[in-house]
């Protein structure tokens, strides 16, 4: 499997998105902007956003929605790499953002459910419908940290409701390849949660001891410190989870029976997209050390999202 380098001096690339012209657009959290990276290597910004921008979708109007986490206080390590420690000093709120990509405007779609605020909005995936699923993460400061959620919103923000909240840490979120389930990561413990969609922002919960309905699928595969970032879904259904400190990206069966781990050259390793004419091309995003990579030769194909541009 040969790892590609595409671009580097990404400040903490996450969220990338395949696109049809071939380029690829992420987010640079510590930046605060929406970057295009063209096939050739080239980065150029779509949008200053400020916040902490973190993972980014093509919503079915064409524009790219974007969780803002409102900003990280980063840290580089005697190891070069570049990390997030805590809330930012500067922090400016949660929430989810839309952005044009013909103009590079970016509008803020909702910041709040219930008459709460969001605090740290991180993944995004649209259902068949046009319909937004979301986590939150929440938001860490040195000795307390606010905990998290699942949300559905309509993509204009409107009829939001929680899924699942509180929850700790929720991290990626992918949908399976019929739509029916929905996967999220849990960061702190390197756990992969499901649940099965009855409905538009409707889930069937299991009873406790389930701490919010949702069943788990695996815990920290091979028994190694880990933890769970973003995430896609291959064709087969199987959860590829970008996985940090033990770095690389974990494989999981949709049953959690069987898991297999792809090292990458990071700790960080953040996020991944599929894309490629036949969607075998994986583009990783390696955040410590600030680079976009892809793997030309994955064996298993990449599920096509459903809105793309």
């Amino acid at each position: 499997m040969r790892i590609r380098e595409i671009a580097s001096g990404l400040q903490f690339p996450e969220g990338p998105v395949a696109m049809d012209d071939g380029s690829v657009l992420l987010v640079e959290i510590a930046r605060g902007t929406l970057t295009r990276v063209a096939a050739d290597g080239k980065v150029s910004v779509v949008a200053d956003l400020g916040g902490g921008p973190n993972g980014a979708a093509i919503g079915p109007d064409g524009a790219v929605y974007v969780c803002n986490n409102g900003g990280f206080r980063f840290h580089t390590g005697p190891d070069g790499y570049l990390r997030p420690v805590a809330q930012a000093e500067d922090y400016s709120g949660g929430r989810i953002e839309r952005v044009s990509l013909s103009t590079g405007r970016g509008e803020r779609v909702l910041d709040t459910v219930d008459g709460a605020p969001l605090r740290g909005p991180n993944d995004l995936v649209f259902d068949a419908q046009g319909g937004l699923w979301f986590t939150d993460l929440g938001k860490v400061r040195e000795r307390e940290m606010d905990r998290g959620g699942v949300y559905y919103t309509k993509a204009d923000g409107s009829g939001a409701v929680a899924v699942a909240r509180p929850a700790m840490t929720p991290n990626g979120i992918a949908l399976s390849p019929d739509g029916r389930t929905l996967y999220y990561a849990e960061t702190e413990g390197a756990r992969l949660w499901a649940f099965d969609v009855t409905g538009p922002g409707q889930v069937r919960r299991d009873p406790w001891p389930s701490p919010h309905g949702g069943r788990q699928v695996a815990a920290a595969p091979g028994g190694h410190y880990q933890r769970f970032d973003s995430m896609a879904v291959d064709a087969f259904g199987n959860v590829c989870v970008a996985t940090l400190l033990h770095g690389g990206i974990t494989v999981i069966s949709p049953d959690g029976s069987l898991a297999t781990h792809v090292p990458m050259p990071d700790r960080y390793t953040t996020n991944l997209c599929f894309g490629g004419k036949d969607m075998r091309t994986v583009y990783v995003t390696l955040s410590g050390v600030g680079k976009l990579v892809a793997i030309d030769d994955w064996p298993v194909p990449g599920l096509r999202l459903n809105f793309n541009a």
